[in-house]
């Protein structure tokens, strides 16, 4: 008897959360298992299989279950189950338990505090076109229970996030990449110091045989490192070397600190794989990155617009900080709590900053005495002020960089939604459509 498949067989168990990661969950583990559904809200629902699961409150604080999925969203201190989840805490699984349990194919899974996606999809990008069965799947957006015909030889690049790996007990990755680490999430794991051990369970977790990437200069990384040992081989991915293959890349997108240190990570883990090294310099050269990630939607003359929606911290906006002159810095939202501002002083009198959001208060104390700034009511008011200032100066090269160095919960749905709203806005304000 296979004892790994039969793990999730034939078990009652509730699905708690039911955004992406829970229907897939459902849609996997229904067949064999008799399945409840909760959500702390009332759904629009239309699937008809979907409804007839969902359980009601009361019946479900009297009823037992084997294990229960949560999903990643799910905050056990603060959501509608929380004292059921705290008695039932040793049956809480995730969504990637269900996957290892029922397959063993090698995935590369990356985490980390920032460039976590970039990583995840360039590493695809060069495994898809030297002809790897890969898939892509996790935090970036496909729950690793949709995965369709998984052979034996599939790859899985999983991106994974801190509360995905919160939450997982079992779930065992061949090779494992932390990229960095700054705080983040403290709202969620009450310190830094649960924070670094959520990531650091992908490690704890790893078998002999097994290898994990690690920034080598990082101090969370370090202090981590020497206070615990892991069973996999560590190799240390030293991100401030200079590479000759990286002379050879000729693409604008890894000019920056932080994907140029994406790539290193990239090129180590591809050491453990056969590839062809002329098919991974084109993949690399034609790289374009990912929608609001340090994207450029903008440039001609001497202005350059960047949309970095993405950036949900201090530490993922300093490096395009340092990058270019005449920054006009849009930035605001829901700022991370213990989040600081970093940055040498050389880099202060080419930087003015444009604070709009929620949260001014936070920003404008993290940026006095330092960078100049301007308080907004709200990200179009910003906007239009910055490109009226660039038209008068049209004679020196300059920057517009939407980097928010926080969430966006305050006034959108999600950074994709903050990053559309930015290019519609932009698109208006220079050709008025």
């Amino acid at each position: 008897m296979n004892t790994k498949l039969n793990f999730f067989s034939k078990k009652k168990i509730l699905i708690y959360g039911l955004g992406k990661s829970g229907l897939s969950a459902f849609q996997f583990l229904k067949k064999k298992n008799e399945v409840s559904l909760f959500d702390d809200f009332k759904l629009k629902i239309k699937n008809l299989n979907v409804k007839k699961k969902i359980i009601n409150y009361k019946k479900l604080l009297n009823s037992t279950f084997d294990f229960i999925i949560l999903s990643p969203g799910i905050d056990m201190k603060k959501c509608k189950l929380s004292k059921f989840l705290k008695k039932n805490y040793e049956k809480i699984y995730s969504d990637l338990d269900v996957f290892y349990m029922h397959f063993n194919n090698v995935c590369i899974t990356i985490t980390g505090t920032n460039g976590k996606s970039t990583t995840c999809q360039l590493l695809y990008e060069v495994l898809r076109d030297q002809n790897f069965d890969v898939r892509l799947v996790g935090n970036i957006g496909n729950p690793i229970l949709l995965s369709k015909n998984i052979r034996k030889k599939t790859i899985l690049i999983v991106e994974a996030s801190s509360y995905q790996l919160q939450y997982s007990k079992i779930f065992k990755s061949k090779y494992a990449a932390i990229l960095n680490l700054s705080p983040d999430h403290i709202e969620r794991h009450e310190t830094l110091n649960k924070y670094v051990k959520s990531k650091f369970k992908l490690l704890k977790n790893q078998s002999n045989g097994s290898v994990a990437f690690l920034k080598k200069d990082d101090f969370l990384i370090s202090k981590e490192l020497r206070s615990n040992k892991f069973p996999g081989k560590i190799i240390k991915v030293d991100t401030k070397k200079k590479s000759i293959f990286l002379n050879k890349v000729d693409n604008k997108y890894f000019s920056t600190e932080a994907n140029k240190e994406n790539l290193l990570f990239v090129l180590e883990i591809l050491k453990k794989l056969k590839i062809k090294k002329n098919l991974l310099l084109k993949t690399i050269r034609k790289f374009k990155g990912l929608k609001f990630r340090q994207q450029i939607i903008f440039e001609k003359k001497n202005l350059t617009i960047i949309n970095d929606s993405k950036s949900t911290s201090f530490s993922s906006s300093s490096g395009l900080l340092k990058k270019y002159q005449n920054v006009h810095w849009i930035l605001g939202g829901i700022h991370k709590k213990e989040d600081k501002l970093i940055l040498s002083k050389k880099y202060f009198n080419k930087i003015n900053a444009y604070i709009y959001g929620s949260n001014k208060d936070f920003f404008t104390t993290n940026l006095k005495g330092k960078i100049k700034y301007e308080i907004f009511e709200n990200l179009k008011d910003a906007t239009k002020k910055v490109l009226e200032i660039t038209k008068k100066n049209r004679l020196i090269n300059q920057t517009i960089l939407f980097s928010p160095s926080a969430a966006s919960f305050d006034t959108f749905m999600n950074f994709e939604d903050r990053g559309y709203y930015f290019n519609k806005l932009v698109k208006k304000l220079l050709y008025g459509k």
